[in-house]
């Protein structure tokens, strides 16, 4: 016997219930087998704000680890306002993702959740989210001090001067990548900040940087020129 890795399906999308008592649930993948993730969601999704299983209602309140992982046949989804959390590589490698509209409760979003998905053109945020907010469909936090993720298809970036520090994963596999203009206010790069980026040929760090995370610029096979300030530790 195999144990399923969910709990119920409704309209094409698996889920996993989180409390009983308060009628909640999250989106999930539907099994986890030869150490990946699988799921069968394709096309244009609208995840639901409340579902009906089992003649009870259910409230959507977060994207699972792993939820959509790999699934390249997926163009676009919406996540409503009951959602609150988006897991850890929840949309990794999605190939075919166009467009992810973010509902206004979302108020964490997890490592690499959007890495990879080379067709992703931008990331739109309610305007009214607290949290998170989206310029040039470039995804930060509400204040844009922190850069979280790059959709890879931007081919140059100037990064805004209100940014002081590149997330984990925030540029992985933008190969297509060619200049990036990282402000004085930056004092931070996170882990694989820009593993992947090939298309990537110098890169210019200002002194405000101070540190640089494990694998920042692993496989920029492009890179010929990078210039480390001695404020780095």
């Amino acid at each position: 016997m195999t144990a399923l890795a969910y709990n119920f399906k409704s309209d094409g999308l698996y889920y996993n219930i989180l409390s009983e008592t308060d009628r909640t649930v999250e989106v999930t993948y539907y099994d986890y087998k030869n150490n990946s993730y699988y799921n069968d969601a394709y096309g244009d999704i609208e995840i639901p704000s409340k579902l009906i299983y089992d003649r009870k209602t259910y409230k959507v309140t977060s994207i699972g680890k792993y939820a959509f992982y790999k699934c390249s046949g997926l163009t676009s989804v919406t996540i409503p306002n009951s959602v609150t959390s988006i897991g850890i590589s929840a949309f990794y490698n999605c190939s075919g993702l166009t467009s992810v509209t973010i509902g206004n409760s979302v108020t964490s979003i997890g490592n690499s959740a959007f890495s990879n998905c080379s067709g992703l053109i931008s990331i739109i945020v309610d305007e009214s989210n607290p949290s998170f907010s989206s310029i040039e469909g470039i995804l930060y936090n509400n204040d844009a001090t922190t850069l979280i993720y790059c959709p890879i298809t931007k081919k140059t970036v100037t990064i805004p001067n209100s940014v002081t520090s590149i997330d984990y994963s925030a540029f992985y596999g933008c190969s297509g990548l060619t200049s990036v203009t990282i402000p004085n206010s930056v004092t931070s790069i996170g882990n694989y900040a820009f593993y992947g980026c090939s298309g990537l040929t110098s890169v210019t760090i200002p002194n405000s940087v101070t540190s640089i995370g494990n694998y920042a610029f692993y496989g920029c096979s492009g890179l010929t020129s990078v210039t480390i300030p001695n404020s780095v530790t």
